[in-house]
């Protein structure tokens, strides 16, 4: 009788220890955090990503990336599985200004807490916050210096990025909005290379055999940068055409140094991504009020103050 009682009271102890065991795992899985980034095919979306998983994780959480690869696609299956996981938060880069909002909308609906990084969706009432660059004000700094450097003159072109996604016209239009002054100066060519860098250089390529003659090109982001600076090099035109890109990455502000690129907008991923992590922490510790936006500022980089970013 004895030893059945001893028994029972260690399987009593071993269900009690299973039952915990189960409760801990049920609670940390309640805290994991999603990071969906539209792309890790460009070094700037994995800085993005990364330190936004970091950041989560030293704030005690278990943070998975996930890949949308450009794909709006995509990007609705891993909401679909995060939204199934339970996921606690996710923070988010879109793929599209419009399409992503449906994706957002069913988060909110299943009370998981949505906070935008860098790019922006195109309703107000759905994300808890989006924290994005001044890409407009930005550009404004690169089309100064693109007068600067440039001139008053002259035929140029313009690499877009997706044409869905926001920051793409705000940086044209940014851009646009000191160019445009001057009416010597005239637009040839207007494309997309979808902010990646081989589509960029054959862009810039198609461009060249059209309008050799232009003296300038504004990317909408850095990746596009270096692809069009392959295609100018590799038409002996390198002197002739001035380069200008958007982002802030570490290849391009090596090529501002070396002379290879003009200029470009520094933006602050890690600021984003960190901002974006320790508000997820603030709203599951109970704080819901936050500011539907949030403006970073940008900095233009130039030949005269790449070195302090390069520090």
């Amino acid at each position: 009788m004895r030893k059945n009682l001893s028994l029972l009271l260690l399987a009593f102890v071993a269900l009690v220890a299973c039952s915990g065991c189960a409760h801990r795992n049920s609670s940390v899985e309640q805290k994991r955090v999603a990071v969906v980034i539209s792309t890790l095919n460009n070094p700037w979306f994995v800085l993005l990503g990364e330190s936004a998983k970091a950041r989560a994780e030293e704030l005690g959480y278990e943070a998975v990336i996930f890949d949308s690869q450009n794909n709006s696609s995509k990007e609705t299956e891993h909401f679909d599985n995060i939204i199934a996981a339970g996921y606690s938060a996710i923070l988010f880069n879109p793929t599209d200004a419009d399409g992503s909002v449906v994706n957002v909308r069913r988060a909110k609906q299943a009370s998981i807490p949505v906070f935008c990084m860098d790019r922006e969706i195109n309703a107000r009432d759905v994300a808890t916050c989006q924290i994005l660059s001044d890409n407009f004000s930005g550009c404004v700094e690169i089309g100064k210096e693109f007068i600067r450097t440039v001139g008053r003159e002259g035929k140029y072109a313009e690499l877009l990025g997706l044409v869905g996604d926001n920051n793409t016209w705000n940086r044209s239009r940014g851009f646009h909005t000191v160019v445009d002054c001057f009416p010597g100066l005239k637009m040839v060519a207007q494309q997309s290379a979808d902010f990646d860098r081989n589509t960029a250089m054959m862009v810039m390529e198609s461009i060249l055999q059209a309008h050799g003659d232009i003296v300038g090109v504004f990317c909408g982001n850095d990746a596009m940068a270096m692809g069009a600076y392959q295609a100018v090099l590799a038409a002996g035109k390198a002197q002739q055409i001035k380069v200008f890109g958007f982002d802030g990455e570490k290849d391009v502000l090596n090529a501002i140094k070396e002379d290879k690129i003009i200029a470009t907008g520094m933006q602050s991923p890690v600021l984003m991504a960190r901002t974006a992590a320790e508000f997820a922490h603030r709203y599951l510790s109970g704080d819901h009020d936050f500011p539907k936006k949030i403006p970073i500022a940008v900095h233009a980089v130039t030949r005269e103050n790449v070195d302090q970013f390069l520090e």
